[in-house]
């Protein structure tokens, strides 16, 4: 299973208590499996369900956002979770 690095910015980052951490999952459902077992408080905040609530946004490698949780994560990849309001 592949190393995925992910980092919050604001309120997933508030929720979290920290910036960045790195989660084992081979796409973005088993992601948000480890997202509800290791950070309890952020997954309530932010997922709906077994979805990414709308006010958030997913980026894999600054250059795709997705919703889609079939979406396969590979060895290095880095997940950025963050308020849909972030930004300039």
């Amino acid at each position: 299973m592949p190393v995925i690095q992910v980092e919050f910015f604001g309120i997933p980052r508030l929720k979290a208590g920290i910036a960045s951490t790195q989660f084992i999952a081979g796409n973005v459902a088993e992601l948000f499996a480890e997202l509800r077992e290791q950070l309890p408080e952020l997954a309530e905040a932010c997922l709906m369900g077994d979805q990414l609530a709308a006010e958030y946004l997913l980026s894999i490698n600054g250059t795709q956002f997705t919703r889609d949780e079939s979406l396969t994560l590979y060895e290095g990849d880095h997940v950025l979770i963050l308020s849909a309001d972030v930004g300039g």
